[in-house]
């Protein structure tokens, strides 16, 4: 005989799962990330917190394998784009910001793309976080290849798809980081 067990687990139990199990996947398989998944990861993007509300980021999705090839040589950690199937580059409309502290923009972003992250570990899809501003050969080679108005400023981009191996996450927890009431 048999036995099985089955945990119920709540929704807050699930999502913090889903954050803890968060990883940087940079090997896919060659299957298509499907649109309308797509769709849902910008839009737990478009969810995170931004400064009064702003919401200054815009997102560029791309899946063209013409755009992934030249991704590949973005700079010397975008080799990934050798494998990934998708990506998607989020950036700052520096015509929503704040006057006098415009670089909160730079926090909002930083949010959504951590958004973005979450959603494709929820939807058991890889990707990778590959910094961008504030370096700016980077952000300009961006701009210039997708010809972005001047007051868009690239970000960071992702690269995305099925995952190829079953990577872990690594425990980041350090209770020496940790400080109650004082330092």
């Amino acid at each position: 005989m048999k036995l099985f067990l089955v945990i119920v687990m709540d929704d807050t139990e699930i999502n913090l799962n889903n954050i803890l199990n968060r990883k940087s996947v940079r090997n896919f398989t060659d299957e298509k990330v499907d649109k309308n998944d797509l769709l849902k990861i910008i839009k737990a993007g478009m969810s995170a917190p931004s400064a009064l509300n702003l919401q200054p980021w815009e997102f560029l999705i791309f899946d063209n394998h013409e755009i992934i090839e030249w991704m590949v040589d973005l700079h010397d950690y975008s080799k990934m784009f050798k494998t990934a199937t998708a990506g998607i580059v989020v950036c700052g409309n520096m015509e929503k910001t704040i006057e006098g502290v415009e670089e909160f923009w730079i926090q909002d972003c930083s949010a959504a793309t951590e958004n973005i992250l979450l959603a494709i570990e929820s939807l058991n899809l890889g990707g990778v976080w590959l910094g961008i501003y504030p370096i700016e050969n980077r952000y300009q080679k961006i701009s210039n290849y997708f010809k972005l108005p001047e007051n868009i400023i690239p970000f960071a981009v992702i690269a995305l798809g099925h995952p190829s191996n079953n990577e872990k996450s690594k425990d980041k927890w350090d209770d020496k980081k940790l400080h109650w009431n004082k330092w």
